[in-house]
């Protein structure tokens, strides 16, 4: 079964997370990636390591790479140069995230490879975008949750501010990347033109604020950090419990917060003016928050969950991430895989979580070892074997 985006080649010239993460997404719908590294070090996330495989190989990197091939090429040299423009002279789409305006020393730019490409599919992503003060500045995830407001959000309200456990500036802008690619391969279907993608972290961060975005903007008070709890639903966070477990309970409206209050033997609380509808909630939680608090202290975690859940009310465990691959739904999903490597050994991988029924997500290998495919990618542009070897013996590649 072929996939999705079958037919569709890939220039991968990305490293670290936004770019590649792209890259992997558009592998698992069916793409050909080819991902072009650096000789002798390639992805500076091969080396970020512990944890690492046997050979040395980075779980970081292992994350973002698997269904692509591993050219390694040194662009600073002309032959270089001349083999990524061969290869996009035949690719749909062209990944790169290098600092603005990087690639057009090597004539890798957009205008110059749209001279030889017409139909060429380009997106860069960048810290901060092609334009604007901040264009030159390189761009790194945590610095940019920083910059974007997302970390004034995150974290305890009488604490520091706190990063997101894992870089989603990254993951987010690779994602948006994936979907503008996509698009943009659709209105190329009905033009016959490709077009230029100009992707930003920052921009990214500071979308996906979603609904706190939109509090500042229509309410013009700047959003509090509030921990766990929620700026517009009460109460919506997370509990401690007998044994000094802890849950999350999600009341979503009034009714549910009968029910609560039914359950933890206050149903006055559910009449008391002050509490009877979410906003009042909202503008009194200072006061409502300790009694529920207080209230939930009675019985543990499961005991809690069980009955909430019996009465319908939005809750849930906080599981470790080793609980959370134990979890009889995430394994029915089948979230956790393996994928054979070119000598045939089994690398963990987390599968895609996009469930398609006529073209589903492909995995057709393990992230690739580097410059495994190297030999491959130039014999398919025409290269013979003693051309390979002469850029071999150049350091070309």
């Amino acid at each position: 079964m072929s996939g999705a985006l079958s037919g569709i080649k890939v220039l991968d010239l990305t490293r670290v997370l936004a770019g590649p993460w792209a890259g992997q997404l558009l592998a698992d719908l069916g793409a050909e990636v080819i991902k072009v590294e650096r000789p002798g070090s390639g992805d500076d996330t091969r080396q970020w390591a512990p944890p690492s495989l046997p050979d040395g190989t980075a779980a970081y990197y292992l994350a973002a790479n698997r269904g692509k091939q591993s050219l390694t090429v040194d662009i600073t040299q002309p032959a270089g140069q001349e083999i990524v423009r061969q290869l996009a002279a035949q690719a749909d789409v062209l990944l790169e995230n290098y600092k603005v305006g990087g690639l057009k020393k090597y004539g890798l730019d957009y205008d110059s490879l749209r001279a030889i490409n017409p139909r060429l599919v380009y997106c860069a992503i960048t810290g901060f975008g092609q334009t604007g003060p901040y264009a030159q500045l390189p761009g790194y995830d945590y610095i940019v949750q920083g910059m974007s407001g997302l970390m004034s959000i995150t974290g305890p309200a009488d604490g520091e501010p706190h990063k997101v456990g894992v870089a989603v500036t990254d993951l987010f802008t690779g994602l948006y990347a994936a979907n503008a690619i996509q698009a943009a391969l659709l209105a190329r279907h009905r033009t016959g033109e490709g077009q230029y993608i100009d992707m930003a972290l920052f921009d990214c961060s500071l979308a996906m604020l979603a609904n706190v975005n939109m509090n500042w903007l229509v309410g013009g008070e700047v959003p509090p950090r509030l921990g766990n709890a929620h700026p517009n639903i009460v109460p919506y966070q997370v509990f401690r419990t007998a044994g000094d477990s802890h849950f999350i309970l999600a009341c979503g409206n009034d009714k549910q917060f009968r029910t609560i209050c039914e359950l933890i033997g206050q149903p006055a609380l559910a009449a008391d003016p002050r509490f009877a509808t979410n906003p009042q909630r909202v503008h009194h939680r200072d006061v409502l928050v300790p009694q529920l608090a207080q209230a939930f202290l009675a019985r543990g975690r499961d005991e809690w969950l069980k009955l909430l859940d019996a009465a319908g009310v939005p809750c849930g465990p906080i599981n470790t991430v080793d609980e959370a691959f134990a979890d009889p739904q995430i394994q029915h999903r089948q979230m956790a895989m393996q994928l054979p490597d070119a000598a045939g050994q089994s690398v963990p991988q987390v599968a895609c979580p996009i469930k398609m029924s006529g073209t589903p997500p492909q995995y057709k290998a393990a992230p690739p070892k580097l410059g495994e495919h190297t030999e491959a990618v130039l014999q398919s542009l025409g290269y013979s074997a003693e051309a390979i070897a002469q850029l071999k013996a150049s350091a070309t590649v």
